[in-house]
């Protein structure tokens, strides 16, 4: 049983080992990777300055048939909900 674990314990400690490596080399490729496309890619457009938005005017004032009628829907309505 002794040697069965053993040969456990090497094939974990392999496998981790490799995959640890393959890691470090990834870390460096994508590094490497990087360096190389800021050197050969081209430069971002300049981005415009943003120019500020003309604040929307204020609301007219509702004529009173409009406020009414909305007086009157928002009283119906409450008044369903109560039922």
């Amino acid at each position: 049983m002794g040697d069965l674990m053993t040969k456990a314990v090497e094939l974990m400690v392999a496998g981790m080992g490799f995959v640890f490596v393959f890691l470090i080399i990834l870390v460096f490729a994508t590094g490497w990777m990087s360096k190389v496309v800021a050197k050969f890619a081209p430069p971002e457009p300049a981005t415009p300055a943003r120019t500020p938005r003309a604040k929307p005017a204020a609301p007219a004032s509702v004529d009173p048939d409009t406020a009414e009628a909305i007086k009157q829907a928002v009283a119906k309505f409450r008044s369903r909900d109560k039922k």
